[in-house]
């Protein structure tokens, strides 16, 4: 079984699933994939829906840099290697598109680590707001480029 509930935070409203053991989705509410539940999930907060809400705010305010939840992102092997990637990018710290490829070992599939940070379920616990362009830009976010300044700012990461 899947639980989800949705939580207040200073950054807006987030959705966070889990089973009983491991934290499957995290969305802002007000991004381009909110959280949507699926037709065998509960709505009903848990010890770690709320233990994640209360990371997440304690993220938002400045407090953590790490998360240290129970995570199950499921996926395909390679998006699996990005996402282990993504949390290597250490807090305050960006990389581009083709130095996440690159620290994956394919350097050529710059496209592909794209489309498996955009997939990524579990958003700012796994940091894929870290990722920007080759030149220094924001680049696609699904809590949208504004949010991913906010972010961004709120680590002291400096932006091209």
């Amino acid at each position: 079984m899947i639980y989800y509930e949705i939580y207040p935070s200073s950054f807006g409203e987030v959705g966070i699933a889990a089973s009983e053991n491991a934290l499957e989705a995290v969305d802002l509410q007000s991004g381009q994939r909110p959280l949507v539940p699926r037709e065998h999930w509960e709505r009903r907060a848990t010890e770690l829906t709320d233990r994640a809400a209360e990371q997440l705010q304690a993220y938002f305010k400045g407090e953590r840099e790490v998360f240290d939840l129970p995570l199950h992102a499921g996926g395909t092997p390679f998006q699996q290697s990005v996402w282990r990637a993504l949390c290597a990018i250490p807090y305050g710290e960006t990389r581009s598109y083709r130095e996440l490829a690159e620290a994956i070992g394919n350097p050529k599939a710059v496209r592909a680590v794209a489309r498996a940070n955009g997939a990524n379920p579990l958003s700012i616990v796994v940091p894929c707001h870290r990722v920007i362009g080759a030149d220094g830009t924001l680049t696609g976010y699904a809590g949208g480029l504004e949010m991913k300044a906010r972010l961004l700012a709120l680590e002291g990461a400096l932006i091209g």
